[in-house]
């Protein structure tokens, strides 16, 4: 098996998609791999979202809620989300630049506790130059797409990352 080393694309989904974040830094970093493109799908960014201080009034009402995201982000770093010093490499939202990550598709619903994180952090990537593709899908929560295959929204979601994942890896096509 042949790996074209332009066409390296990498992803995942809600704590996955977190660490695929932070993977994209540390390749960019170390300078070793290329990464064409990373797909974050409601991804887990910002442990500070995962403190008391952090409150939306309706975003992650269902299924991942506030005290999974705790429990998850305290698994993770061995200690309190939110405190000084946590790493990028664990905490995407905590690079200081985002200057040279990969292309980036994000897409998230907009009842999803992750919302708010993932719109802030593509909003820095297109401030930092990063080619960014964003979606957030009215009415849908976390994992909507594993809920409700067949649902129109997840439908869509298909769609549109397929079309970004065609286009980043394709472009001539």
């Amino acid at each position: 098996m042949r790996i074209d080393p332009e066409r390296i694309a990498i992803g995942g989904i809600s704590a996955g998609g977190g660490l695929i974040a932070s993977l994209g830094l540390l390749a960019r970093d170390r300078g070793e791999v290329s990464v064409k493109f990373q797909i974050l799908l409601q991804p887990m960014l910002d442990d500070r979202h995962a403190t008391d201080d952090y409150d939306h009034p309706f975003a992650g009402e269902y299924l991942w809620r506030k005290q999974y995201n705790h429990f998850g982000w305290s698994a993770l770093l061995g200690h309190e989300p939110g405190a000084d010093g946590v790493s990028a490499y664990a905490s995407a939202s905590r690079a200081e630049s985002l200057v040279g990550s990969p292309s980036t598709f994000i897409n998230v619903g907009a009842i999803d506790l992750f919302v708010e994180e993932s719109i802030e952090y593509a909003q820095r990537l297109i401030r930092d130059g990063v080619p960014t593709e964003l979606h957030v899908y009215p009415g849908a929560c976390h994992a909507f797409q594993a809920i409700a295959p067949v649902s129109a929204v997840a439908k869509a979601n298909d769609r549109d990352l397929t079309t970004a994942l065609r286009r980043a890896l394709f472009p001539a096509d």
